[in-house]
Order: structure tokens, then C-alpha cells, then sequence
């Protein structure tokens, strides 16, 4: 296993909608265990394919050990009152902001075996897996804030991105990501 660059707030890849994974294949679960080993190493709790790069349709997540590989994930059906709570990105560190989002959510793909998988969650694992999907269609969280709190996220940002030559995040295993990692997504 693989920790992987982290591309941050500016990479194209970021922006552009992942292509559905045609087969689960040795590749693609090798790809999960360098998100898995990854995501660990930055202190996040879900990432997605295009945070490293990749355009496959897929994420990992564990919260609190409800742990998923999910290849070609869905929300199927998003229910209950919304509910707002700060959320932040491994794509772009050290920027938080309060986004609204369903407050239970049901999700359908495929696990690291090629098997149909769903999951209903809520919380913060709901939040999770809800945040990872809008990264496999190009979306991020600073997209749901407000005008105001968007444009000053965005000036946090323009502080901290000159530390990512090439829009790069470069992890080192067992290396601390922030000073909110549960919140890192």
C-alpha cells in the first residue's frame, strides 16, 4: 500500500464528474487500499478518487468504524429534516465551513468485491458519505455555502494554497492533517 499525493482546490480533477468503474478488478482494489492507507495517513475520514487524482467512480469512508469501500456509490433516497454541521476537506486544508445537508441518506454501489452493497446512515457517517459522492460529480463543500462565508473560505484558502506547488498534498505516513481531523472529509 500507497499514501497518495492529495490534489487541493485548484486541480481540475477536482471539478470534472468520475467515470462508473466497469468491473472491480486487482487495480481498483489496490487503489482502495492506497485511499484507505491515505486517507489514514492525513487523519480524514472519507475520500474520494479524484482527491488522488483518479477519475474512477469511488470513495472510502470510516467513521467511527463503520467502514466502506464503494465503488459506484448513489444516494438513493435522502430523507429527513436538513441538518447543518461544519465540514472540511482534505482537498482543501484548514478551511471549514457550516454546510446543510439531509439528515439521513441510503446509499447504493458495489464493495471492494464486486458485491451490491447499501447503506442507510446518518450523523456524521450520512454527512460523510454525502460529501464524498458530490466529490465523484465534481461538487465540494464550499459549493453550499453562502455567498459570504464561500467568499471568505476562499481568501482562507488563497493564505494557505501557496504551500501546494502544483495543487499537490503531499501526506507522510502518520503525519497530523489538522487540528479537526474528525471533521476532515
Amino acid at each position: 500500500m500507497s499514501v497518495l499525493p492529495i490534489r487541493v482546490l485548484g486541480d481540475p480533477v477536482l471539478r470534472q464528474e468520475t467515470l462508473p468503474v466497469a468491473a472491480v478488478t486487482d487495480d481498483i482494489r489496490r487503489l482502495i487500499d492506497d485511499m484507505f492507507e491515505t486517507m489514514y495517513a492525513a487523519q480524514g475520514i472519507g475520500l474520494a478518487a479524484p482527491q488522488v487524482g483518479r477519475t474512477e467512480r469511488l470513495c472510502v469512508v470510516d467513521v467511527d468504524g463503520a467502514v466502506y469501500a464503494l465503488v459506484n456509490p448513489e444516494v438513493v433516497l435522502a430523507e429527513g429534516p436538513k441538518e447543518k454541521a461544519e465540514e472540511g476537506c482534505l482537498s482543501i486544508p484548514d478551511v471549514y465551513g457550516d454546510v446543510e445537508r439531509p439528515s439521513r441518506v441510503t446509499v447504493r454501489g458495489l464493495d471492494r468485491n464486486g458485491q451490491p452493497v447499501e447503506v442507510t446512515a446518518d450523523g456524521l457517517l450520512g454527512r460523510c458519505l454525502q460529501h464524498e459522492i458530490d466529490h465523484l460529480h465534481g461538487k465540494l463543500f464550499i459549493d453550499y455555502l453562502s455567498f459570504l462565508k464561500r467568499r471568505s473560505a476562499l481568501a482562507k484558502w488563497d493564505e494557505e494554497k501557496d504551500q501546494y506547488p502544483e495543487f499537490i498534498r503531499h501526506i507522510k505516513p502518520g503525519a497530523r492533517a489538522s487540528e479537526h481531523p474528525e471533521e476532515e472529509l
